[in-house]
């Protein structure tokens, strides 16, 4: 119970966007610019105030870094194994393939936050900041040859793959930020959080799933209840332990990210069916990251 009321409070914002999506705000171009002013301003401005100041210790995070690794690697590999159970063209299959593994990071940062406060965004967004790529590589390579795109195009391009690298950067130079523009920076991440969030809620579509629903089962109980599971045994063979292995069992836990959605419709895939377990992973995730949190204690 403690676990879920811990969530509440950022379900909550998800539900209301869903409400004023169709209801009081349910102009399609107020979201889209929304979505982009998180995406390209405020969430980036977020990484980098939190990457630029904290006491990160590369010894301890380079485990983590493996760890995450090898949680995104499982997704994808057990995601593809259930091929057979989708019923899907191939160009299909790969769009729905990323919501085994991609995690949404608004989630992410949020519970982070309240977990282990302004380290543990830090912390958590170093992670996500450096899966990013990774991410992009897998769901890019499956879809490039179904629809248009460059992966290095899709990585340089990226505002959280630059803002994570610009943060890390300024961290290692030894350098300190002015405290004007630490304070812009902090209402910019302040923001971030709810407005992300509220995103999130408005993005959440239904529809007919198609194909199977025991293939669309499968991805989505590979990306909150067996990526979590690797996550937990990677932690320990690694020797993560502490605020990095809550963080770690979190990001695996993590529903799928509207960027999944985003690909998908750029490069000619099954944006539909996207959505929908992207909607699907994100209602669930409610009560599988409470059983997660749970079980860290």
């Amino acid at each position: 119970m403690q676990s879920l009321l811990l969530l509440l409070p950022d379900f909550s914002l998800i539900l209301l966007g869903a409400v004023l999506r169709r209801g009081l705000l349910d102009a399609d171009g107020v979201w889209a610019g929304l979505e982009k002013l998180v995406y390209f301003v405020l969430f980036p401005a977020l990484l980098f105030n939190a990457l630029a100041s904290a006491p990160l210790d590369a010894g301890r995070m380079l485990p983590l870094f493996l760890a995450g690794l090898g949680v995104l690697f499982s997704g994808f590999v057990l995601g593809w194994v259930g091929q057979p159970l989708m019923g899907l063209s191939s160009i299909a299959f790969a769009s729905r393939l990323q919501c085994a593994y991609r995690f949404n990071t608004y989630i992410g940062i949020a519970i982070a936050g309240k977990l282990h406060g302004a380290l543990g965004v830090a912390t958590m967004g170093a992670l996500s900041g450096t899966m990013v790529p990774f991410a992009n590589i897998l769901a890019v390579g499956m879809l490039a040859r179904h629809g248009q795109g460059r992966l290095l195009g899709e990585l340089a391009r990226n505002p959280l793959v630059l803002a994570t690298l610009a943060g890390l950067a300024f961290n290692l130079s030894g350098l300190e930020l002015a405290e004007p523009l630490q304070a812009v920076l902090r209402r910019l991440g302040d923001a971030a959080v709810a407005l992300g969030l509220l995103a999130v809620g408005a993005a959440l579509r239904w529809g007919k799933v198609g194909g199977s629903l025991a293939g669309a089962t499968w991805l989505l109980a590979v990306k909150l209840a067996l990526m979590p599971a690797v996550g937990w045994g990677l932690g320990r063979a690694l020797g993560v332990e502490g605020m990095a292995f809550d963080l770690l069992v979190l990001f695996a836990a993590l529903p799928s990210a509207s960027s999944a959605y985003i690909l998908a419709m750029r490069m000619g895939g099954d944006g539909p069916g996207v959505a929908w377990l992207i909607s699907a992973s994100t209602l669930l995730a409610v009560f599988s990251l409470s059983a997660w949190l749970y079980l860290l204690g």
